[in-house]
């Protein structure tokens, strides 16, 4: 199953304020919350059970667009893509494990 969303990060998201001052990005944890909600949303009576992987590459930003897109593999992971809306630029990348609660 592949899919694909779009979630623009809140200009005054609260994750942002402290995060830095003067140059806000968004925390991994609020981007990797985005990619399972979004993923998630997807596989009904599903939860994310484990990070397989995740890596950050570049920084999201307040107001940014992000794009994600998603695969499930053969060994049951679902592997992702996040990119930036505005330049198409490759933000993060992983991949997670679903299951039961």
């Amino acid at each position: 199953m592949k899919g694909h969303a779009e979630r623009r990060m809140a200009v005054d998201h609260p994750a942002a304020a402290g995060h830095f001052p003067g140059n806000p990005i968004l925390p991994g944890a609020t981007l990797l919350a985005e990619i399972i909600g979004a993923i998630g949303a997807g596989l009904p009576g599903l939860i994310c059970r484990h990070i397989v992987a995740a890596k950050f590459l570049h920084p999201v930003r307040p107001g940014d667009l992000l794009v994600i897109d998603w695969e499930d593999t053969p060994d049951g992971d679902v592997r992702f893509t996040g990119t930036r809306g505005s330049d198409g630029s490759r933000v993060l990348a992983g991949a997670l494990r679903f299951g039961p609660p």
